[in-house]
């Protein structure tokens, strides 16, 4: 069943309506853009106006059918977007931490606070993801917005406030809609940890690479080395990588163990979701060196393979990554601050009315395109 809209005793904004416009998947393969009732946020949840919803490389997979396995969605008609930024205009019962006009950033995860995972804060893997329980009139489910609860390719939606983050002056709301992207990346990179001064190697310059790259960069690597091919390894050069490697140059374990003189880069961010990558990355890690990968991976294809007897004697640590617990004021300020250029990652601008021509020039990169941001 649908999630409730909410309830309680909210502080009511003027001028808010009773209907939005919101992009609904209707069936698969079927959006349509329809009129819905506004949301009314329960207690410890805010109404915001959505300014700007960037579109996920999860997002054409979903509309497809390809999470059908993960039950998402969980209903139809439901609406997905999860790459988000907006303004506060109403708050829930209970809510003191934001007030009304504030722009806020948001996360697709809200663990349940209750499970062990959680209180060790670990709620992006909840474990009591896809319920929607209450205990004493406790709320001890997971919501995971835009993929088991209404998302953001709408007008409006409610939130709980745990999963917002308040976006600094002079980052633009299409900016922090990418916080998501950059702060999967930055999961990522905390979890393999960078080497001061050492050489780390991103695998990927897609969204996700290109921001581990610069967060890298901005937390003292002190060599870079981006593994791709096209146009967008040169967008990776221009943006600070300081080597790049076409792989359909050349080996690209090869050209790192020559990089540094055999040794292997300190760590490896693997972000390309290719199913040979993860072995190529433990290949040209040094010993005690730590890999991490931040992507998904094609299970219907031959299974990744791993080399294992080198990850045992070379002592590699594997980090699996999801999503992007507690980052998000910290890609923020790399946004606010310069690390991370959020602008060049920007390539496409789209009206709602236009989410499935997105979806489209985004799934096939069309026009260049990296970031697709709908500005509902």
């Amino acid at each position: 069943m649908p999630p409730a809209e909410g309830g309680g005793m909210e502080i009511i904004v003027k001028d808010i309506p009773n209907t939005m416009k919101a992009a609904v998947l209707k069936r698969y393969n079927q959006i349509e853009i329809v009129e819905m009732l506004v949301p009314k946020p329960g207690p410890g949840e805010v109404l915001c106006r959505i300014k700007a919803v960037a579109i996920c490389g999860s997002d054409p997979k979903m509309i497809e059918g390809h999470y059908a396995f993960a039950n998402w969605p969980p209903y139809f008609p439901f609406v997905m977007g999860h790459e988000w930024s907006g303004q506060v205009i109403a708050l829930g019962e209970g809510v003191t931490n934001f007030k009304v006009g504030d722009r806020v950033a948001g996360e697709a995860h809200c663990g349940c606070g209750q499970c062990d995972n959680c209180k060790q804060g670990h709620y992006t893997v909840c474990l009591n993801y896809g319920k929607d329980g209450h205990d004493g009139g406790v709320d001890t489910g997971h919501r995971h917005y835009g993929f088991y609860w209404q998302g953001a390719n709408a007008e409006y939606n409610t939130y709980k406030t745990a999963t917002l983050c308040h976006i600094p002056d002079n980052v633009s709301y299409e900016v922090a809609s990418l916080c998501d992207t950059a702060g999967v990346a930055m999961h990522g990179v905390e979890l393999a940890g960078i080497t001061t001064g050492g050489t780390t190697v991103v695998f990927g310059p897609g969204p996700i690479g290109l921001c581990a790259m610069q967060e890298a960069k901005g937390l003292g690597a002190g060599r870079v080395i981006m593994i791709g091919r096209g146009t967008k390894l040169e967008l990776a050069k221009k943006l600070g990588a300081d080597v790049v490697i076409n792989f359909e140059k050349e080996d690209p374990v090869a050209k790192v163990l020559e990089l540094t003189g055999g040794v292997g880069a300190d760590e490896v961010l693997e972000c390309s979701g290719a199913n040979d990558s993860p072995y190529k990355a433990c290949m040209m890690v040094k010993k005690t060196g730590a890999v991490a990968l931040i992507a998904n991976y094609r299970d219907d294809l031959d299974q990744v393979a791993l080399p294992l007897n080198t990850i045992v004697f070379n002592e590699i640590k594997i980090f699996g990554s999801k999503a992007n617990p507690y980052v998000s004021k910290k890609v923020l300020n790399f946004f606010s601050n310069g690390t991370i250029n959020g602008e060049a990652l920007i390539t496409h601008r789209f009206p709602l009315e236009e989410y499935e021509k997105a979806v489209d020039t985004f799934q096939h990169r069309k026009d260049g395109a990296i970031k697709v941001v709908v500005t509902p």
